[in-house]
């Protein structure tokens, strides 16, 4: 936070000069592991600084908060983000996105990107599909509160089993372990392969060399079964990461 006040100490000096605005763009839920922006630290400083905050809360809208309605919610600092992105590839299970804000951000929007919202508009059924996803979303809570459920069990017996989730505090589950790229990917293709689980690998550069981060994402449709097949399966993959029979210079093919 030291080198944010550092930042719009500079910024509010130069727009001074030129009469621009300052804007702090920050994520809601981070989507790699699951940990959150600092939304209430700096909205506080809105107190002394003058800025637009813009939160890509693309993992965050219809999973957090009591309503669901994003990160901002669950913190209790919604009313004080100017412009909210979200995505419709994540809780509404479709494509495509939209920013959220006060009429003059979006009447500026639609006049200074109409590239983009001419050449990527969407097909007037995923228009629907979305308005009655949101539907749902707002007038059915007891999907994300099954979504949060299932996301606690999971979490928990992985931790109780000695898997390191990092500092998640979202539904977004890494895993962390050791490890090369050819054993990422060749572990990654037994759990999908032989035990009916796909998860999505990060290796390096994202994370340091030779750590592994598997990234679960639980849904609200899964069920206790599910989580309890997850847990043991990771238990045998993480024996046999160990006992070296994913060692491989090679990557494995998809």
């Amino acid at each position: 936070m030291e080198k944010l006040k550092t930042q719009l100490e500079r910024a509010e000096k130069i727009t001074s000069d030129t009469g621009g605005g300052i804007l702090v763009i920050t994520e809601g839920v981070f989507g790699m592991a699951g940990d959150l922006g600092k939304l209430k630290e700096i909205c506080a400083l809105k107190e002394q600084f003058k800025f637009r905050l813009y939160v890509d809360d693309a993992h965050g809208v219809g999973t957090m908060g009591k309503n669901g309605i994003g990160t901002g919610e669950y913190l209790g600092v919604q009313d004080k983000i100017d412009i909210v992105f979200g995505t419709f590839a994540k809780s509404f299970s479709s494509i495509g996105a939209f920013i959220s804000s006060n009429k003059d951000v979006i009447e500026y929007l639609k006049y200074n990107t109409r590239s983009q919202i001419f050449a990527k508009s969407l097909p007037m059924p995923l228009v629907i599909g979305a308005l009655k996803r949101l539907e749902i979303m707002r007038t059915n809570l007891t999907l994300k509160d099954n979504l949060w459920s299932i996301t606690k069990k999971l979490q928990s017996g992985l931790k109780e089993n000695g898997f390191n989730l990092g500092d998640t505090e979202s539904c977004v589950t890494p895993v962390f372990l050791s490890g090369g790229v050819g054993e990422a990917t060749n572990l990654t293709v037994d759990l999908r392969e032989n035990y009916g689980i796909f998860c999505s690998i990060v290796t390096y550069p994202v994370v340091p060399k030779d750590v592994i981060m598997l990234r679960l994402i639980p849904t609200a449709v899964h069920n206790e079964d599910d989580v309890n097949k997850t847990i043991n399966a990771f238990k045998e993959v993480k024996e046999k990461l160990f006992s070296g029979k994913y060692v491989s210079d090679q990557i494995a093919q998809f």
